[in-house]
């Protein structure tokens, strides 16, 4: 813990909190009996209280203070309250180390306001919360999404009185991640029921709250939601209508393309089933030129803020079935049975985690496979685990698991692994380790959630079963081109071969970022390539007399 707050941290953080606003009062308690995270965690808070006047810290024991602990509805150790001008709500249980430091900074800061930071519309909002919920918000401490919606939840907690906010360190838990059958984190669990994974956006997160505890007061807002939708695009993708363009995706491709075609004056509809695509999945971003530091949730919502600008029409949260091209125009189907049609196509329909397509995937999808180990891990203690892939993202993640899992099978289709011989050795060197070079899952078993996978050699001569309580798919991304499959075609990746002005050898059909054969897949590149796709649609439809307007 002390590498935790060094001396240049101290000094960073001392200078921070002459920022705070009123008195912030730190109640710890703990428990003399063997908790060593209860040490760990009580130097960390004398350690940071030191830092500031404003800031106190009382500690009481969860046995002998029945009192205090009846008071601050303490249950747990360790188990940390932040005390403002009042009680917010706000807890924290286990060690606030890891990703989840800047959840207790930012707590203290938002209690010492007293302020939520929350829009106006989204506090009116939580006005409608009017019966008790109880928030906790299940995270590992290696996870980069978790502190987002530790913090929502703690704001939700300010702003309205009726709701309490706890952050739970899954790892420092274990009953209560079996007991929500967590297998993902964030998990948001809403007055004991397990309610949503991810750390979603704020209004997202909001209407999930209302679904669980005011389920009728959803509903009607939810209709109301839908039906004011089109005020912030222009206008909703209407399937009778013949756009001058359609662009699939919600990616920074598609984002760009959105706005330079809506520059040019094009009629435009945006069909897309992931706002931000991978972008949201990214904890933080460096890279993107003049914003140093911004996470990526955050970028993803400045792209739609800046598409909704322009008179775009929406057709969000709609999945592509397939693009068809008769009679000089393309027909786009979504997978809601309409069919939306075009002069031209902006496919920037982006990646998504390769996944096996073996009996038993979509049903343990969230219940035993998984997708991030640096995220994850710590869920599986003391549990069999299998790590699927033989490149460095699966080696990195098997690396990641060796401080948790009891047994960690690699598996692997080809004889030799690809990943960098130093990670491999690293990895190699674990006890609980075991290979299996030239084998393939065949069946993911259990019922409820997963209990093990099937293994079957290359040649078909070995087969087995293996008890896992968790499967770890690192094969990489696959492009989302199973709509264009037929139409266009692809290269030996999936990807769809493009021009340097992202046209395609489809007249009309152009194509833009992670789809594409671009062999860079960074976010810039694909926002690039998404304007460059925009201008190129605007000289064909100026140029194809079908498309020219009037």
């Amino acid at each position: 813990m002390a590498q935790l707050i060094n001396e240049k941290l101290e000094k960073e953080i001392a200078s921070m909190f002459r920022g705070l606003k009123e008195p912030v009062k730190i109640v710890f308690f703990t428990q003399e009996a063997a908790c060593e995270s209860c040490r760990q965690q009580e130097e960390l808070l004398k350690s940071l209280t030191a830092l500031s006047d404003k800031l106190t810290l009382e500690i009481y024991d969860l046995v002998k203070d029945v009192e205090e602990c009846r008071r601050y509805k303490i249950s747990r150790v360790p188990g940390t309250a932040i005390i403002g001008s009042k009680d917010y709500g706000i807890r924290f249980y286990g060690i606030t180390a890891g990703y989840e430091f800047s959840s207790l900074i930012e707590a203290i800061f938002m209690v010492s306001r007293g302020a939520s930071g929350l829009s106006r519309e989204l506090e009116d909002l939580l006005i409608l919360v009017d019966v008790p919920v109880h928030l906790e918000v299940m995270v590992t401490l290696t996870c980069p999404y978790c502190p987002q919606m530790v913090h929502l939840a703690q704001q939700m907690a300010v702003s309205n009185d009726n709701i309490t906010a706890d952050m739970v360190d899954a790892a420092e838990f274990p009953q209560l991640v079996q007991r929500y059958s967590v297998q993902g984190v964030p998990r948001t669990i809403i007055n004991e029921i397990p309610g949503f994974e991810g750390a979603l956006p704020p209004l997202d997160a909001i209407m999930e709250v209302l679904k669980v505890v005011k389920p009728h007061v959803y509903e009607r807002i939810d209709t109301e939601m839908r039906k004011s939708r089109g005020e912030v695009f222009a206008t909703q993708a209407d399937p009778r209508e013949t756009y001058q363009l359609i662009i699939v995706g919600a990616g920074p491709a598609a984002m760009s393309a959105a706005v330079y075609a809506a520059r040019k004056d094009l009629n435009v509809a945006l069909i897309g089933e992931h706002t931000g695509g991978q972008v949201t999945d990214t904890a933080n971003i460096e890279n993107w030129l003049g914003i140093p530091s911004i996470s990526g949730k955050d970028l993803s919502q400045l792209f739609r803020d800046h598409v909704e600008r322009y008179p775009v029409a929406e057709g969000l949260n709609l999945s592509v079935d397939s693009v068809a091209k008769s009679d000089g125009l393309f027909r786009v189907k979504t997978t809601d049975g309409n069919t939306f049609t075009a002069h031209s196509v902006i496919f920037c329909a982006g990646k998504q985690y390769r996944r096996l397509g073996i009996p038993g995937e979509d049903r343990f999808l969230g219940k035993g496979i998984a997708f991030c180990a640096t995220c994850d891990a710590p869920l599986f203690r003391d549990k069999p685990v299998a790590v699927v892939g033989g490149g460095n993202s699966a080696f990195t993640a098997a690396r990641d698991l060796i401080p948790f899992a009891r047994e960690i099978h690699i598996i692997n289709v080809l004889n030799d692994f690809q990943a960098d011989p130093t990670l491999i050795s690293e990895v190699s060197s674990a006890r609980q380790v075991r290979f299996h070079p030239g084998m393939q899952v065949r069946e993911f078993l259990g019922q409820d959630k997963l209990k093990g996978i099937r293994v079957e050699s290359n040649d078909g001569k070995q087969r087995f079963d293996l008890q896992v309580d968790g499967v770890f798919l690192e094969i990489g991304l696959a492009p989302n081109t199973n709509a264009v499959k037929g139409f266009i075609e692809l290269n030996e990746h999936g990807e769809i071969p493009v021009q340097r002005d992202q046209s395609t050898a489809i007249p009309g059909f152009f194509a833009a970022g992670d789809v594409t054969d671009e062999p860079e897949k960074q976010i810039v590149i694909a926002a690039g390539a998404g304007a460059k796709a925009a201008l190129s649609a605007y000289d064909y439809i100026l140029k194809s007399t079908a498309a020219v307007p009037g």
